[in-house]
């Protein structure tokens, strides 16, 4: 088996790919209609999950920083743990990224989208044997938006005008209109917790598929089935454990060696070597995470919109796609939204590298000397190698980067969001909007390239409440350009997630 049938084969276990699909596509890479027929047959009884035993994930992005507070998730392994063992009212379709029932059975908004009613699903247990209540979600949904709050999800949140139990419906009135609240609740951070995780945020208790057993911060973290899970679909295996491994090497032995079932961030230069190993299923997908170099708007020299349009136009995207992404993926354009998106704003020119132009935006900045670039292999697989990449493109155009290797201990809460100019990663968001409001907005809490921008701002709140997806369109292509021409991000690529 070719690593082209492996990837095929993959898809169609984990429910990626119809029978149709894969055939065309097998037989097109040059298996046989007896060979793809059988592989297509073996691939597909192996969708059927296996009740108990065990999962070990070697996951990249923990560090003794860590808390088990859902407010306060900012790693890839928080996220990870906090969905194992929490529910949000609301759920994201696998496929179709729409809002989908979850602890919240149903929902409808008013003519204007100013107020919202959420029926609470009745019957569910927290792991602590309290029944789940709607004060419950109502304490959660304050804790998260109250003024003082230190919660990530407090940017998509600050529209919310009251929150009130009215004879167990969850009402939810806003200070304007907001199609996209029920994608809203799909956040992470926003996990519906014994009132509202005010007396105990760090308990790890929710209604999700596993308990808390253990918690090491940036090390490791147990769970344990929950037997009085109000879903039958999940919770196949009896625990399961995340480990934290920041280095690439070791999640790679540790998969190949049995020692782990599952790691994420794989470098796509070690596909190739994985994919040899019988055992090892490669799977892929497409989403809106990108890879960003982000530049603080408010601190010299990246103040200065030459500076840091000189730095993007300095940037070789398809190099990086290619190196970097090993063809996993595809260029970015300085905003953080591409087609996986409803109404994606199609049209915007995209940006290439251009030395020259660079450069002469580089001398019409005024800035002389080197900027200073930090890195870190866990802000992005691949993150060093795309940094020297980076330096490397614009020593061209006549720009000195100097790059400096952080640990990646410590690199979300010391570098991340704190340093001026430094390598992260962003995931996929539900919505334009909850994308937008969360980073981009002049009083997003995670604005991390402090972009503030009053047209921006007020596009974005128009958008939020406007019915007729044409004009909203519209609206999201010129903030895309704004982000785009103005803002302190610089997006080379989309990754798959391999």
């Amino acid at each position: 088996m070719n690593d082209i049938t492996r990837y095929l084969a993959g898809r169609v276990t984990t429910g990626g790919m119809n029978r149709r699909e894969f055939m065309g596509r097998a037989m097109a890479a040059g298996v046989t209609l007896a060979a793809a027929s059988q592989l297509y047959a073996t691939s597909a009884s192996a969708q059927a999950p296996k009740k108990g035993g065990s999962l070990k994930l070697g996951l990249e992005g923990g560090a003794a920083t860590d808390s088990i507070d859902p407010a306060k998730a900012t790693s890839q392994v928080m996220f990870t743990a906090v969905r194992t063992w929490g529910d949000t009212l609301v759920e994201t379709h696998p496929e179709t990224r729409a809002p989908v029932p979850s602890l919240a059975e149903s929902w409808s908004p008013s003519p204007d989208a100013k107020t919202w009613t959420f029926k609470i699903r009745k019957g569910v247990q927290f792991h602590d044997g309290k029944e789940m209540t709607t004060d419950d979600v109502v304490a959660t949904l304050k804790r998260h938006s109250d003024s003082k709050t230190e919660s990530g999800a407090a940017g998509v949140l600050k529209s919310i005008k009251s929150i009130e139990n009215k004879s167990g419906d969850l009402v939810v009135t806003l200070d304007s209109g907001n199609a996209d609240l029920p994608a809203i609740f799909t956040d992470y951070h926003l996990v519906i917790q014994p009132n509202g995780g005010v007396d105990a945020p760090n308990a790890g208790i929710g209604t999700g598929a596993y308990k808390v057993k253990s918690f090491e911060p940036g090390v490791r973290m147990t769970f344990e089935k929950n037997t009085s899970d109000w879903r039958s679909d999940r919770g196949y295996v009896e625990t399961v454990e995340i480990i934290t491994m920041n280095d690439a090497t070791a999640r790679i032995a540790a998969l190949s060696s049995g020692q782990v079932q599952f790691i994420n961030r794989v470098d796509p230069k070690t596909v190739p070597l994985l994919t040899r190993a019988p055992t090892v299923q490669l799977l892929t997908t497409s989403g809106g995470g990108h890879y960003v170099f982000i530049m603080h708007c408010d601190k010299a020299p990246f103040d200065n919109n030459d500076l840091r349009m000189a730095l993007k136009l300095s940037i070789d995207r398809e190099e990086m796609v290619k190196r970097i992404l090993g063809g996993y993926g595809k260029v970015g354009n300085d905003f953080p939204i591409n087609d996986t998106y409803a109404l994606f704003p199609e049209g915007i020119e995209q940006r290439s590298y251009d030395p020259d132009k660079a450069k002469f935006h580089f001398k019409k900045s005024g800035h002389s000397g080197s900027v200073l670039l930090r890195t870190s292999e866990v802000a992005f697989p691949g993150a060093v190698d795309a940094s020297v990449l980076f330096q490397q493109s614009a020593k061209k155009a006549g720009i000195d980067i100097e790059i400096k290797r952080e640990p990646g201990d410590g690199y979300w809460s010391n570098v991340w969001n704190v340093q001026p100019f430094s390598a992260s990663y962003w995931g996929s968001r539900a919505t334009q909007d909850q994308f937008y409001s969360g980073a981009y907005l002049s009083s997003a809490d995670w604005n991390d390239t402090r972009f503030k921008n009053e047209k921006f701002d007020k596009l974005l709140i128009t958008a939020r409440g406007e019915l007729d997806e044409a004009k909203r369109r519209e609206m999201y292509r010129e903030m895309a350009v704004l982000v785009r021409d103005e803002g302190g991000t610089i997006l080379p690529m989309f990754n798959d997630f391999v």
